[in-house]
Order: structure tokens, then C-alpha cells, then sequence
């Protein structure tokens, strides 16, 4: 059953692609609450990025997913820092090592949900760094721990300037896979220099495996992984 949309300009929608794969497009601009500090230890306004209600929808599309692959895609990466630069604090769910704080109690709300409910065979597909980056999740290596291992692939942009690495927080435990960017002493390239980056996801119709692939401008596959779907 689709749908029905009653929120005028809504942003963040489902996408179905098949029996294999549902699409969870966020908006993680119009319900976050001011950017500062980033440090709240309870839940409240001043820590919402993708708000109270736009999590229940996500929930509810994830719990009713048919689909072999629930991919999410986010506009911010998940553990890795971004700083609001002009004003301070953080524009992004990290701020730096350490239990969960702030913005991060969202996801790790949702990533306690994925593992109680339980829903298997979740991606998270982000951006807004300018680089590209494969991460690998594991609750062992987290202060977070109350969730399954899964996977955050990182890309972008498409035509500006390339920046990073950035650092990464330890809250939910990720490992660096993969990462190509320009390095401390060689930030903002023009995409003249051909540091530009983009991820292409291919499913296999009759096996269910999902490969990722990190490529540049010139189409050069990077870096690459074929996951497993886990039987429900």
C-alpha cells in the first residue's frame, strides 16, 4: 500500500526498486534543530536531525520492507566529523570520541531498532564530505554497542572542491575500508585534478548480492565490495 502524503514539500520518501531493493531517501535539513556544540546527554529539540517524526517513518518502512536490501540513504555521513566552521560546533550527527551524545541518539536509535525488530541486510549510502570512503561498523570496536555490523559507503561530489579525510568518531565503532582524498596539506582541488567521486551499486538478480563499487571522474572503480544478503 503506498504512502499517503499529507506534509506539503516533503523531502524524505521510500523508493522501491524491485524485490530486491527499498531506497530510504532522509531529509536531514528541515527538522534538525540549530547546529552548536553537538553535546547533549539526553534526547530533546536541541539534539533532533531528522526529528521524531520523520524516525517513526523510517521504522515503520523498514519493519514493513519486503525488499532483500534496505539501502539509506543519508545526506550526512554518519561518524564523520563535520564542523560548522563560521559559527563552531557541528554540522553534521559526530562531534568526537566518546558515548553517544547529541545528534547521535537518533541513530543509535535507529540502529537499536534494526537489531531488535529484527530487519536484516541494511546499507547506509551518505555523502556531503568531499572525498570518498568505505566504512565498515562493528559493535565491538563501538562505545555504542547495541546494534548489528553494517556498512556506510561514501561519495562525492560531483563537481566542486575536494576536501578531507575528516576524523572520524568511535561512538558506533567504524573502520576505515577504503578512503581517497587529497590529504591535510592538499585540501580544496579543483575538479580539474580529477579527485571526484561517485558509488555504484548493482544487485544480481538471482543471487541477491549487492556490489558496491567507489569510482572517479574517469570512471575508474576505485575500491570495491560484493556483500551477501543474510536470509531473513
Amino acid at each position: 500500500m503506498r504512502e499517503r502524503i499529507v506534509e506539503p514539500g516533503r523531502v524524505y520518501r521510500q523508493i522501491s526498486y524491485g524485490p530486491h531493493l527499498d531506497v530510504f531517501v532522509l531529509d536531514e535539513r528541515s527538522y534538525r534543530g540549530p547546529n552548536g556544540p553537538n553535546l547533549e546527554t539526553a534526547y530533546g529539540p536541541a539534539s533532533y536531525f531528522l526529528g521524531p517524526d520523520q524516525i517513526a517513518w523510517l521504522k515503520r518502512g523498514l519493519l514493513n520492507s519486503r525488499a532483500t536490501w534496505k539501502v539509506i540513504a543519508s545526506d550526512m555521513p554518519l561518524s564523520l566529523v563535520v564542523s560548522d566552521t563560521p559559527k563552531g560546533g557541528s554540522e553534521a550527527i559526530a562531534q568526537g570520541d566518546g558515548p553517544v551524545r547529541g545528534r547521535e541518539f537518533e541513530i543509535a536509535d535507529i540502529l537499536r531498532f534494526i537489531k531488535m525488530a529484527p530487519i536484516s541486510n541494511t546499507v547506509w549510502l551518505t555523502a556531503d564530505v568531499h572525498y570518498a570512503a568505505a566504512h565498515y561498523y562493528d559493535p565491538n570496536k563501538a562505545q555504542f554497542q547495541d546494534f548489528e555490523p553494517f556498512w556506510e559507503f561514501v561519495s562525492g561530489p560531483l563537481h566542486a572542491g575536494t576536501f578531507g579525510p575528516n576524523a572520524l568518531d568511535n561512538t558506533f565503532g567504524p573502520e576505515v575500508r577504503f578512503v581517497k582524498a587529497p590529504g591535510k596539506d592538499n585540501q580544496n582541488l579543483p575538479p580539474s585534478a580529477g579527485m571526484q567521486f561517485f558509488g555504484h551499486v548493482k544487485i544480481d538478480g538471482a543471487s541477491g548480492q549487492m556490489t558496491v563499487t567507489l569510482r572517479d571522474r574517469a570512471d575508474v572503480a576505485l575500491w570495491s565490495t560484493t556483500l551477501d544478503p543474510k536470509q531473513a
